[in-house]
């Protein structure tokens, strides 16, 4: 809110005006209406010859009726509710909650691409099928490999393509192969993809350092192995530089490195998944390459692959003719067929393209070098009073365990919210963890502000925990009761 981010830097106990917003049922009144349409020109229908017995209700819903203005402001007093990242810092370790330009928006909503209908015939489409293309070649050149598809529809969706891509390829061979590594620092997506492909996971240590035990890996990689799925740089904010080695364990067996590609972010334009080993890997360009990110979408998760993988990619592919012109193929016998309605989620795609060509190839290594610049100046500033469990340098995000006997991360993170900064992630992937990724996008001044406020709250802590514990003092609500919202939600309004 904007509120607190005028708030003085040292206020214990401060203090914002309540604000007990009524709901639409209780300031509507029957009549009113927040629309004015025509009148209707189709035939009345008798309702209840044209809807089935047992799907008609006995009364009408009761839903609220309210006039445009008050329901325009209704909306708006809940939006200044929300932390967004156009108002807040938003430090959320593993996701990359980043401020994405505007102009990739306008790009999108533009109306060759925002009309776009997926019959059109491609000498309709041409412009739609040229970028798609364009991007799907950018991809692949950022990822080291030969070729991408764009058609799954989130990150998770990616990994479930890239594993089923994976399985047909050793059925191809004749092999039948059920376990797939994960790191104990995986993502939870990459368990929860084995076991929606049919495959079992099985976790490999990882060591003091967070890098990956290779003596482990080395005793759990056999003929049965289907592929290690890791994330590099990893969850726990460091690159494993051993990374040619797993590959080289796996393919030594017959397997397959899959990358989860969930922190791009941090190695764009420094070093290419494909050089160093990876045979998949799925990006989650709502996170690397724009677009808003959160509230369950939209998202993106294009596929890239080495060469022996290209048979068994969905179909239909974009393609370039001999002509110059682009069309959609699905020649391709091998393929694993759809694994999305249509041809993806062509507005992310396009504001991941306007955002590539936008910067360009020194401007995405420039996005790389200021994320990683950016974790470790916050590291660095932190580190005396924050205990941090893995060693420096860091990629995109470090990880602080605090050490405080006044209160613990989960009291910090509400205490940061008084503040105007989102939370980090909390408790994952090792307990009792605040997980921090300032990304490329922040001044100088919002990162010193930010160790500020962390070393006030350490300070509170030492001197006044209730405060701390006590908060957020300046929200609408306080301190929830988290388990019971989460195990017995109540989302239902019913009047009093």
């Amino acid at each position: 809110m904007s509120v607190v981010a005028e708030m003085p830097q040292n206020t214990t106990t401060p203090k914002l005006q309540q604000h007990d917003y009524p709901t639409l049922f209780e300031i509507g009144s029957k009549g009113l209406s927040a629309v004015s349409l025509s009148k209707s020109d189709v035939p009345a229908v008798d309702r209840k010859a044209a809807v089935p017995a047992e799907l008609l209700a006995d009364t009408t819903p009761a839903l609220p009726e309210v006039g445009e203005l008050d329901l325009v402001r209704h909306y708006k007093r809940l939006a200044h509710r929300c932390f967004s990242i156009d108002e807040n810092f938003y430090p959320l370790g593993s996701c990359t909650m980043k401020y994405n330009p505007r102009i990739n928006e306008r790009a999108a909503a533009m109306g060759g691409f925002a009309n776009a209908h997926p019959y059109q015939d491609d000498a309709d489409a041409q412009g739609v099928l040229e970028l798609l293309y364009r991007l799907r070649c950018d991809l692949a050149e950022i990822a080291g490999l030969p070729e991408v598809t764009l058609q799954p529809a989130a990150g998770a969706h990616g990994e479930m393509t890239g594993l089923m891509i994976i399985n047909a390829y050793h059925r191809a061979r004749g092999e039948n192969r059920q376990t797939v590594l994960t790191p104990d620092s995986a993502h939870g997506t990459n368990p929860a993809t084995c076991t929606v492909c049919g495959r079992a996971s099985v976790s490999v240590k990882s060591l003091p350092n967070g890098r990956m035990d290779l003596d482990d890996l080395r005793a759990k990689t056999d003929n049965d192995t289907v592929a290690l799925m890791i994330t590099n740089p990893n969850t726990v904010g460091v690159f494993d530089e051993t990374i040619a080695d797993v590959a080289e364990i796996l393919h030594a067996k017959g397997a397959q490195l899959y990358l989860d590609g969930a922190n791009m972010n941090a190695i764009l334009g420094i070093t290419r998944p494909g050089d160093f080993g990876v045979d998949v890997m799925h990006y989650n360009t709502h996170k690397t390459f724009s677009t808003p990110h959160g509230c369950g979408g939209p998202g993106a998760g294009p596929v890239g692959v080495a060469e022996h993988l290209r048979p068994f990619l969905p179909v239909p592919q974009v393609v370039k003719k001999g002509d110059g012109t682009f069309a959609w193929c699905s020649d391709r016998p091998d393929t694993i067929g759809k694994v999305r309605s249509f041809m993806g989620q062509i507005g992310v795609l396009v504001r991941a393209y306007t955002y590539i060509r936008g910067l360009g190839s020194d401007g995405l290594r420039d996005v790389a070098d200021k994320s990683v610049l950016a974790a470790n100046y916050l590291a660095a500033k932190l580190k005396d009073r924050y205990p941090m469990p893995f060693p420096a340098p860091y990629a995109h995000e470090f990880i602080t365990v605090p050490d405080f006997a006044g209160a613990d991360e989960h009291d910090i993170a509400k205490r940061l919210i008084d503040h105007g900064i989102h939370p980090p992630t909390m408790s994952w992937p090792i307990h009792h963890c605040l997980m921090i990724e300032p990304t490329e996008t922040e001044s100088l001044r919002t990162l010193d502000r930010f160790v500020e406020v962390m070393l006030s709250i350490a300070d509170e802590i030492e001197s006044n925990p209730e405060v701390v514990r006590g908060a957020p003092h300046t929200t609408p609500v306080g301190r929830l009761d988290e388990v019971t919202a989460s195990r017995k939600p109540n989302v239902r309004w019913r009047p009093e």
